[in-house]
């Protein structure tokens, strides 16, 4: 089995800064309004292509089945889509933990889309791999475009790249708890709207309106079966220099926007005493997603 050639690639995981639940369509699922953020956690993926079929090599955290892992699943749709014959074997170190709303594996699969389709020749335009990307998940479209930051609509699918904005810091609790995000959505309950939607990118622009319009609307049902996660985030949010504190996604991952990483850095030191059980981290916002690195293969040299 021959190898072509490989390329690496960091995956990053993102924070919703913003993230209404709006209609709920025909089909069951619902639509959202929310504004992702890449923040510089990452996976890492090397693809190294191969003669036939799709397989994997993770090391970290356990992440399933091979078969239903978002990488394998967005290399095979590539492959499908392009027509191109051979395979890929993928090598995935997991760093993003599973089931903190960070969308770890909608990264990967995202990631897997760019990450291939240079390691193929560039087949594909961006708009392609978004839209394919789209028919895998409703994370995966955001982190297939490479872009640092979008206000997205629809199934997640539709996306308005944003500025990076100010330069911030972030720092991220990511406690044992795992919330799955089939079940938080089942267990959302009416939200209440006391504003319309906004779509106007300009409520964005700084990071003092942003914390002014933030939301989450799974936070009231999250924090109801998880009340630790809303003490968690109450108390970042108190934290000197603190914009803002959200849980991520469905959780159970929350995070603090600060205006500079030592403030970020002190917020941390201030809370892990509290939280014993819970890793905290302070990392920066992408202004874009890391882009694959391609590696040409090289022939043996004779002896």
């Amino acid at each position: 089995m021959a190898e072509f050639g490989a390329v690496r690639i960091r995956a990053p995981a993102k924070i919703n800064l913003f993230l209404r639940v709006l209609a709920r369509e025909v089909t069951g699922y619902h639509q959202i309004e929310t504004l992702f953020a890449a923040v510089d956690l990452c996976d890492e993926l090397q693809l190294e292509r191969r003669d036939r079929g799709v397989s994997i090599d993770v090391r970290g955290a356990d992440v399933g089945p091979d078969d239903e892992n978002l990488a394998c699943r967005a290399a095979r749709r590539l492959l499908e889509e392009v027509g191109t014959g051979g395979g890929v074997h993928i090598r995935l170190r997991k760093v993003i933990p599973a089931g903190a709303g960070l969308g770890g594996g909608s990264s990967d699969g995202g990631a897997t889309l760019r990450g291939l389709n240079l390691l193929l020749g560039g087949p594909l335009s961006r708009p392609s791999l978004v839209r394919l990307a789209g028919e895998l998940g409703a994370d995966v479209a955001f982190f297939a475009s490479g872009v640092g930051r979008a206000l997205a609509w629809g199934r997640g699918g539709r996306l308005m790249p944003l500025p990076a904005g100010d330069d911030l810091a972030v720092l991220l609790a990511l406690p044992s708890v795992s919330v799955s995000t089939v079940e938080a959505y089942r267990r959302l309950g009416p939200v209440p709207r006391a504003t319309p939607s906004l779509l106007d990118p300009a409520v964005f622009e700084s990071s003092e309106r942003l914390g002014e319009v933030s939301v989450n609307d799974f936070e009231p049902s999250v924090f109801g079966r998880h009340p630790e996660l809303g003490a968690l985030r109450k108390q970042m949010a108190t934290q000197e220099g603190a914009l803002l504190a959200r849980l991520s996604g469905t959780g159970g991952a929350v995070f603090a926007l600060f205006e500079e990483p030592a403030l970020a850095e002190s917020a941390r030191r201030s809370v892990t005493g509290s939280w014993p059980d819970v890793r905290f981290l302070v990392t920066r916002p992408m202004a874009v997603q890391p882009g694959p690195i391609l590696r040409p293969h090289r022939p043996p040299t004779a002896a």
